[in-house]
Parts: C-alpha cells; structure tokens; sequence
C-alpha cells in the first residue's frame, strides 16, 4: 500500500514509519497540519494514518473534512491521545473510518489498517462497476468514459448498469424488457431500440472505439473485445 502518515511527534512518526516500511508499505510523512493537507490533497493513497492534533494551523479532523467535502473516500486511521467516548465520536463524525488511541500497539495499528483496506475494496467492488475505459459509479449514478462525464436518464443509467453487470454476455431483448422495464409483452417492441440508439450515442459515438455492439437474431454485448 501507499500510506500518508501525518504525525508530528518525531518518536512516533519514526517508530510507525519503520514498522510499515518493514510490513512492505510505501510511506509518506508530514510532521505538521499545513505540509498533511498538501499531501493528501495532492496525492492519491490507499490509506491514511491522522494524527488528530497538529501544528502548522490545521488539525487532522480538518484534513479529513477537507477531503471528504472534495468527495475523496480514501480510508482514514485517525490517531489521538485523546480518548474519551466523545472524542472518538466527533473523530469518526467528521470523516475517520477508524480511531486509534495513544498510546498504541504497532499491531493493532497494522490491523486495522489492513481491515480498513478490506473494506475499502468490498465497498469499491460493490458501488462501481467498469468495462475499459467506462465506468460507472452506482452510488453517485455517475458514468465516465476516458475522464469524459456522460449524463444519463434514468432509464439509461439503468440499462447500461444492466449490461455491465452481463459485460461480455449476449443480453437478449426478453431478458432487457423483464430486468430493465419490469415488462412481460411482446420483446418486438422498439422501446429497446429507442434506448438503446441513445444509450450509443451517449457511450459510443463521441469514442474511437464502440462498445455497445448489437448481435444478429439474439440481442446485445457490451464488450471491448475485438
């Protein structure tokens, strides 16, 4: 993992430094609040360790806060001397995943760093759902495509979440009406058609490379394969 480690006390920072290094980790670390900002901000990492107190004008909770206001989820391990059931509360109010009293076991640190990280990727693998350079985040009904926004009606945004979740798989026109529509008629009708020529050229037409590819006499993939 890449870490960001924000910790002004010198014997601590050296101290979780060398055991996450040793643990196999990359780590960056500030020892103030203004150089913490900067960093997380700045770079992308798979998680962070806060110190909750800081010089250099901004606390840890600010650092979170001011992640999470710019919609940045990156796990969060906050660490504090103070302990008391409502420091912990207002920690993992403004933004912690996870709060760390000091003083603490380098063990526990690393375990719940590494529970963190677990459910980071479950929560990322159940929220967004991708297929080359497209990708759709189902939490924000957000769709990107080579860093390009698309906006989508609901009814797209439902059908390409559909075909997504059977990439690779021909999806025929029955199985698009009973999932996507709620239908149970007559699968000639051109509502398919309709949406699916608007959905090509939201996902398709501005790319060099189609993704939504109709198969003769059985229905649609969404493929990037040749």
């Amino acid at each position: 993992m890449k870490l960001l480690l924000v910790e002004d006390n010198e014997r601590v920072a050296r101290f979780v430094c060398k055991g996450l290094a040793e643990a196999g980790h990359t780590v960056d670390h500030a020892d103030n609040g203004r150089d913490g900002m900067y960093h997380a901000l700045s770079e992308p990492y798979d998680a962070i360790v806060m110190d909750r107190m800081l010089p250099g004008g901004i606390d840890g909770l600010a650092i979170v806060e001011a992640l999470r206001q710019q919609g940045n989820q990156v796990p969060i391990l906050v660490l504090s001397a103070l302990d008391g059931v409502d420091d912990r509360i207002l920690g993992l109010k403004r933004g912690g995943d996870d709060y760390l009293v000091k003083p603490f076991a380098f063990g526990e640190l690393l375990a719940r760093l590494d529970a963190l990280m677990r459910r980071s990727q479950v929560q990322a693998a159940d929220t967004t759902l991708a297929l080359g350079d497209l990708s759709v985040d189902l939490l924000a009904h957000k769709v990107s495509r080579a860093g390009t926004v698309i906006a989508l009606q609901p009814r797209e945004f439902k059908l390409l979440e559909y075909l997504l979740r059977h990439a690779n798989q021909v999806v025929t026109r029955t199985m698009l009406l009973e999932n996507v529509w709620d239908y149970h008629f007559d699968p000639q009708t051109n509502v398919i058609d309709v949406h699916i020529s608007k959905l090509r050229q939201k996902i398709d037409a501005p790319f060099a490379t189609p993704l939504l590819k109709t198969v003769r006499n059985a229905g649609y993939m969404l493929t990037d394969r040749p």
